[in-house]
C-alpha cells in the first residue's frame, strides 16, 4: 500500500497537535484548583505475603472515591471535550452534548473527602480481619496536578480459631443444626465480613427449605471474640437473635392451593374474588388437591395440576415456590403471575397458596412490513400476517399461523441474475408438555413442549424456474434451566418440488450438475437434533453461547432398503429419490465486556454435511454458505467458494449461489457506544466453504490439507443505530484475502487504493440489515 510523504506528514502534525491540547487540560483550571490524577495504597508491614498485599491493595483502591477522569493512552480526551465546549445555555445542542455527554466534569482535589478515604480503609480491612488496622495519607502535588497516597499498616489477619453453633431445644434450633455440615466458615480461614454475610443466606435458604417462610437473615447473628484466643485467633458463635419474631420459628404447611387463572386487579377491588375459603364454596371448583377458580371455564383445570408443584400438606419449601412461579410464566398464556400465602390455622402451622394470574391476550394479530438490502445487489420488500392463539384447546396450547410474502429486485451488479418472488404459510401446534407413548418427568422451571409444524412456500425465480416446498415436523423442546435446551424433532420432513423450469434454466445450467440439482425434486426426512448452552443472560464481564446441531436424513431407510447410489441401486419413495446424508455444526460464541460502554464479541462456526448411500450430494438447502451481512462480510451473499474455485469464471446469468459441505468460520467484533443509541464497531471475518467430494466444473472447491490457504479474510467498520425495538446495522467491509486469487497474490494489501473509484465499487461493500451478526 503506498502512502504519501505529505499524508503521513499530516497524520503527524494532527497527532502532535492532539497530543499538545490533551496535555494542556489544566489550564482551564482556577487559581487554586488542582486536577486529581487518583490515589495510590500502599500496604506497609512484613506480616502479609506478597499475594495477600496485591489483593488487600487492590480492593482498597477499588473502594477510594471519587474516581479520577478517565484516560486513553494516558491523556484525557473527555475532559479536554469538557473544556473546549462552551457552557450551553440549553440541555441540548451540540454544545450540550460535546460538553456533557461525550466530555466529562474534571475532578479536582477539592473533591476528594480524604478522611473519609481513610475511614473506609480501615473500616474494609477490619471487615477483612485486619483488626489493627491503621492508615495515614499524604497529598502529592506538581504542575496543578495532585494525587493521594494512603500508606496502610494491616498488621496479622485475624484466622477463625472455632465455630459454635449456639444450641437449644426449639424446633428451628434443629434444623439449623442440620445444615452445620456446609457451613461456609471454616476454622483457619481469616475473618471475613462477607464470608459471614454469605454464611447467613445460606441458613436462611436452606431454612426456607424446610418450611421456615416467614424467617429472614437478619435473624442470624454470628458474634466474633477475639479475646479468648492467642496469635491473633477469632472464635465465632452463630445464634438466632433474641428479638426474632416467633413467626419466623415456625414451620409452615400448605393446606389449600387455589388458582385464580382470570385475574385482573380492577376486579379484585370490586369483591370480584373474594370467594369464601372453606370446603363447602370451594367444592365445585376442585381438581385433585387444588381449587380452580374459573367460572367461565376458560381453562382447564389439569394444566395447574402439571405447573403446581405445591399440594395439600406439603411442607413449604422456597425451591417448590420458585418453580411453581417459574413454571406458570412459561406457559406463555399468563402476563402477570402473582403469589401469595395467607395463614390458615396459626395453632396448625398452616396457610394456604394463592395464585393470582392475569391472562395475556388470547388473541393477537399482527402485521409485519419491511424493506431490505443485501450484498448480493438485491433490494426488497417482505410482508407477514400473524396470527396467535395462546389457549387453543383451552389447555395453554398456543397456535400460530402466518402468511407472507416477499420479493427481491437486482439492483446492478452480476447480469441476469434475475429477481426473486416468494410466499408462503406456516402453522405450529405447541402443546405445554411432552406427548408421547413414555412418561415424561421435568423438575425444570420451563415447561416442555410438544411442537407440531406444517409448512408450504412458493418460490419464483423470472426466467428461470419455481419451485414449490413442502415441510412438517414433530418434535420436542425442553429446557433442564435458564441456560441450558434441548430441540429434539423426531421427523422432519421437506419435500421440493420444481415447476415451469424454462428452457433458458435448462440451458444454463447444461454443464452445472449443481444448477440442475437446484431444480430437482427432493424428499428430506429424519431426525434433527440440536443443543444449547449460553450464559449471557448473567451480569458477567464474560460470556458464553454454544449452539449444536445434528441432522440425520433417510439413515434407517437407507439402511433397510439398501440403498447405495455410487453402486447404482438409487432407491425412490413414491417416484422421488430421498436424501441420506448427516450433518453437524457448531456455533460456539464468546462476548467479554470491557465496561459499560466496550465490548469484544467473537464467533466459531464449523460444520460439515457428508452424504451416502442414496446420495452423492448433499441437498442445495442443506448446504453451507458463505458471505453477505451475518457472515464474512467483505463477500457478496453466497458469493465465495467453495475452496479456491473463482466464481468469475461461471457462464453469464448464472446467478451466484455458491454452497459447500464444509463450513469454517471465525469472526471478530469490538463494539463501542459513543452516544446514545450510535454504536460503532470494528470488525474482522475470516472463512470458507468447501465440498467433501471432487467437482470437476468446479476445481479447487474440495476440501484438502492446503484449505489453510483457502481461508478468505475481510476487515471493515461499522455503525449500529440501537432504537431499543429494533437495531439498524451499517457493515462497510473490504476483502484482505482473497481465496481464488493465485495463491502467491491473494492477500489485497498492497492493492488498497481508496482514490480510485473502480477500485472502491469492486471492493467496498456495503451491508445494510436489522440485528447484530452474532
Amino acid at each position: 500500500m503506498n502512502i504519501s510523504n505529505s499524508y503521513i506528514r499530516q497524520f503527524l502534525v494532527f497527532a502532535s497537535l492532539g497530543l499538545a491540547v490533551s496535555c494542556s487540560n489544566t489550564k482551564y483550571l482556577k487559581e487554586g484548583q488542582m486536577l486529581y490524577t487518583g490515589a495510590e495504597v500502599n500496604i506497609k508491614g512484613d506480616s502479609l505475603s506478597k499475594s495477600d498485599k496485591k489483593n488487600l491493595k487492590s480492593e482498597l483502591e477499588a473502594n477510594l472515591t471519587p474516581k479520577p477522569n478517565s484516560t486513553f493512552l494516558g491523556l484525557r480526551p473527555k475532559l479536554f471535550f469538557y473544556n473546549i465546549a462552551k457552557e450551553p445555555k440549553k440541555e441540548k445542542g451540540f454544545n450540550y452534548w460535546l460538553k456533557y455527554k461525550l466530555g466529562e466534569k474534571p475532578v479536582l482535589l477539592g473533591d476528594v473527602d480524604r478522611e473519609f478515604n481513610k475511614d473506609i480503609i480501615e473500616n474494609y480491612s477490619e471487615n477483612k480481619g485486619y483488626f489493627n488496622a491503621k492508615a495515614t495519607y499524604d497529598t502529592l502535588s506538581k504542575n496543578k496536578k495532585a494525587k493521594v497516597i494512603y500508606n496502610v499498616k494491616p498488621g496479622a489477619r485475624y484466622l477463625i480459631s472455632q465455630v459454635k453453633f449456639q444450641k437449644d431445644s426449639t424446633l428451628i434450633n434443629s434444623e439449623i443444626q442440620k445444615l452445620t455440615e456446609k457451613t461456609l466458615l471454616k476454622v483457619g480461614e481469616p475473618f471475613d465480613l462477607d464470608v459471614i454475610k454469605a454464611e447467613r443466606e445460606r441458613i436462611d435458604n436452606g431454612l426456607k427449605q424446610r418450611g421456615f417462610y416467614y424467617f429472614s437473615g437478619d435473624n442470624i447473628i454470628v458474634q466474633a471474640d477475639s479475646t479468648v484466643a492467642k496469635n491473633h485467633k477469632v472464635e465465632l458463635n452463630v445464634k438466632l437473635k433474641d428479638n426474632t419474631p416467633d413467626l419466623a420459628t415456625e414451620q409452615f404447611s400448605i393446606d389449600k392451593v387455589v388458582v385464580f387463572p382470570s385475574y385482573n386487579i380492577r376486579d379484585a377491588r370490586i369483591g370480584k374474588y373474594s370467594v369464601p375459603m372453606n370446603s363447602d364454596s370451594l367444592g365445585k371448583y376442585a381438581y385433585n388437591d387444588i381449587y380452580v377458580i374459573d367460572p367461565e371455564h376458560k381453562f382447564k383445570p389439569k394444566i395447574f395440576d402439571r405447573a403446581l408443584y405445591f399440594k395439600k400438606g406439603d411442607l413449604y419449601n422456597r425451591a417448590d415456590h420458585n418453580l411453581t412461579l417459574n413454571r406458570l410464566i412459561s406457559l406463555g398464556v399468563f402476563k402477570f403471575v402473582k403469589n401469595e400465602f395467607i395463614v390458615s390455622d396459626s395453632l396448625q402451622h398452616k396457610f394456604d397458596a394463592y395464585y393470582l394470574l392475569t391472562p395475556r391476550p388470547i388473541q393477537s394479530l399482527r402485521l409485519e412490513a419491511l424493506g431490505r438490502t443485501n450484498s448480493a445487489n438485491y433490494a426488497g420488500s417482505e410482508v407477514n400476517l400473524n396470527w396467535t392463539h395462546r389457549n387453543f384447546f383451552k389447555g395453554a396450547e398456543q397456535f400460530k399461523a402466518s402468511v407472507y410474502g416477499a420479493f427481491d429486485v437486482q439492483m446492478g451488479g452480476p447480469e441476469n441474475a434475475k429477481n426473486l418472488f416468494r410466499a408462503g404459510t406456516n402453522v405450529q401446534l405447541s402443546i405445554p408438555r411432552i406427548v408421547a407413548p413414555f412418561r415424561f418427568n421435568s423438575s425444570s422451571a420451563f415447561v416442555p413442549r410438544t411442537n407440531i409444524t406444517l409448512g408450504y412456500e412458493f418460490q419464483n425465480r423470472t426466467e428461470y424456474y419455481t419451485l414449490n416446498t413442502f415441510s412438517g415436523s414433530f418434535g420436542y423442546v425442553w429446557k433442564e434451566n435458564a441456560r441450558k435446551e434441548h430441540d429434539l424433532k423426531v421427523i422432519d420432513i421437506t419435500y421440493v418440488t420444481p415447476a415451469n423450469v424454462t428452457p433458458l434454466y435448462d440451458s444454463i445450467s447444461a454443464k452445472s450438475d449443481a444448477m440442475r440439482r437446484v431444480v430437482q425434486k427432493q424428499l428430506i426426512f429424519g431426525p434433527t437434533y440440536s443443543y444449547t448452552y449460553t450464559n449471557t443472560m448473567l451480569q458477567k464481564p464474560s460470556t458464553i453461547y454454544y449452539k449444536g446441531t445434528l441432522d440425520l436424513a433417510g439413515n434407517l431407510t437407507g439402511l433397510l432398503t439398501g440403498a447405495n447410489a455410487k453402486e447404482g441401486k438409487e432407491k425412490s419413495i413414491f417416484g422421488v429419490p430421498f436424501s441420506q446424508y448427516a450433518k453437524i455444526e457448531n456455533d460456539f460464541r464468546f462476548y467479554h465486556k470491557f465496561n459499560e460502554k466496550t465490548s469484544l464479541a467473537t464467533r466459531f462456526i464449523g460444520g460439515i454435511a457428508y452424504p451416502y448411500g442414496n446420495s452423492d450430494n448433499i441437498p442445495f438447502s442443506k448446504q453451507f454458505f458463505s458471505g453477505g451481512s451475518n457472515s464474512i462480510r467483505a463477500f457478496r451473499a453466497r458469493t465465495l467458494g467453495p475452496g479456491s474455485f473463482d466464481p468469475r469464471t461461471i457462464q453469464e446469468g448464472y446467478y451466484f449461489d455458491q454452497s459447500g459441505d464444509i463450513k469454517l468460520e471465525l469472526n471478530a467484533e469490538y463494539r463501542a457506544n459513543i452516544y446514545k443509541f450510535l454504536n460503532v464497531a470494528l470488525f474482522a471475518d475470516a472463512g470458507n466453504i468447501w465440498l467433501v467430494n471432487e467437482d470437476s466444473q468446479r476445481p479447487g472447491a474440495k476440501f484438502s490439507k492446503d484449505f489453510m490457504k483457502e481461508i478468505a479474510v475481510g476487515a471493515g467498520f461499522g455503525l449500529r443505530l440501537d432504537f431499543s425495538i429494533l437495531i439498524l446495522r451499517l457493515d462497510l467491509a473490504m476483502p484482505l484475502r482473497v481465496p481464488y486469487y493465485p495463491k502467491n497474490d491473494r492477500w489485497m494489501f498492497d492493492k488498497i487504493n481508496f482514490g480510485d473509484p473502480s477500485w472502491r465499487k469492486d471492493n467496498l461493500i456495503l451491508n445494510i440489515a436489522i440485528g447484530y451478526p452474532f
